[in-house]
């Protein structure tokens, strides 16, 4: 071409073999995976405000948390068998365990997980019934044995009065006791990877808005694990026993929104589904719900006579937590089914490596 002459034909545009995805859509269910997701986060969340609760000594939350991480364990890996479309499919993943494989350690991590929650709250559900006794005082054991047995302050025996009242055995209450200790103790490990584990899971795939994510939606999710978690705790508990989990629940809202808004503006044109469309409604209603749950939180914490407040901002905390869900799934959806946002970002990564090969002598 001469000097002075213009390129007659414009610059090519991305574009896919007749407009068709360039990488499929991914076919998960709604509302089976991203109930899946909510309920696994807030199960892991639990656990943790178990063990708070536990040493700080409220121990109607620490009940309530056994029962919510339990609960949603259960629940969670009922949905994601209901995803997976047979029960024996999820069996199969427990077959193999591959550490480098995001699905086979969540499989495992799920199982353990479930195991661990489900003994942690029978022990503290069997010995519900119990009063709490002082530390160094001792007990009568129950029918008719005449033996003085020392109690613990940690745990609680089931003792009623009467000689007809079916109670455990006190080595059988002390074991159970232990044994749940345990189990919450080891699910506080397990409860922060089952808050963040699906974030990797679904970061490790080729969909744009989830693979350009990586670095935020661990904490995206973590923080909606820990606010939905708190809001359960807030709604299942006397307000005066209710301290940790209010404060949990702020602090979850808190890193969620921030996660949120990191993400949408680092990841530039990928991160347009977040804020476009469907799944862009579903990430603005759960951060409006997120922090308007937080500032009811905030604001019931400080006046008792606010009852009402401390259940709508329970509410709204678990509709925004479950929102997020939803909306993460559909965003990556809509990214897939878009060619650009496979594309551009291709070409632009290419276009900076070839600028970065040209000595800067040769650059005009």
């Amino acid at each position: 071409m001469r000097r002075g002459e213009e390129a007659m034909v414009p610059e090519a545009e991305f574009r896919s073999y007749y407009g068709q995805p360039i990488i499929k859509v991914p076919i998960w269910h709604e509302p089976h995976m991203p109930l899946y997701l909510y309920l696994g986060g807030t199960s892991g969340a639990a656990s943790v405000i178990s063990a708070v609760a536990t040493v700080t000594g409220h121990d109607r939350l620490a009940l309530t948390a056994r029962v919510t991480a339990a609960a949603g364990a259960a629940a969670g890996a009922g949905f994601l068998v209901a995803e997976l479309g047979r029960p024996e499919r999820f069996l199969n993943m427990l077959r193999v365990f591959k550490p480098t494989s995001p699905m086979s350690v969540g499989s495992w991590l799920l199982a353990a997980h479930s195991g661990l929650t489900a003994l942690a709250a029978a022990s503290a559900l069997a010995a519900r019934p119990g009063p709490r006794i002082p530390a160094g005082s001792f007990l009568r054991a129950p029918a008719r044995s005449g033996l003085w047995v020392p109690a613990r302050s940690f745990s609680r025996i089931p003792v009623r009065p009467g000689p007809r009242t079916p109670v455990l055995p006190v080595r059988g209450a002390r074991a159970l006791a232990a044994l749940g200790d345990a189990a919450a103790l080891a699910a506080v490990v397990t409860g922060p990877l089952m808050s963040t584990y699906t974030a990797v899971l679904v970061a490790d795939t080729a969909v744009p808005a989830w693979h350009e994510a990586h670095r935020e939606l661990p904490f995206l999710f973590a923080g909606s694990a820990l606010a939905g978690a708190g809001a359960v705790g807030m709604l299942a508990t006397p307000r005066r026993e209710a301290g940790p989990a209010r404060v949990t629940a702020i602090l979850g809202a808190a890193v969620e929104t921030v996660a949120g808004a990191v993400m949408e503006h680092r990841l530039g044109l990928v991160g347009e589904p977040y804020r476009l469309g469907r799944s862009g409604r579903l990430m603005r209603t759960a951060r409006a719900l997120t922090v308007g749950g937080a500032l009811l939180a905030t604001v019931a914490g400080r006046d008792s006579a606010l009852g009402a407040l401390t259940a709508l901002s329970g509410l709204a905390l678990t509709a925004g937590a479950v929102c997020t869900r939803f909306g993460v799934l559909a965003a990556g959806k809509a990214s897939a089914a878009d060619p650009k946002y496979t594309v551009v970002p291709q070409r632009e990564r290419l276009e900076a490596g070839r600028a970065a090969r040209v000595p800067a002598g040769e650059k005009s």
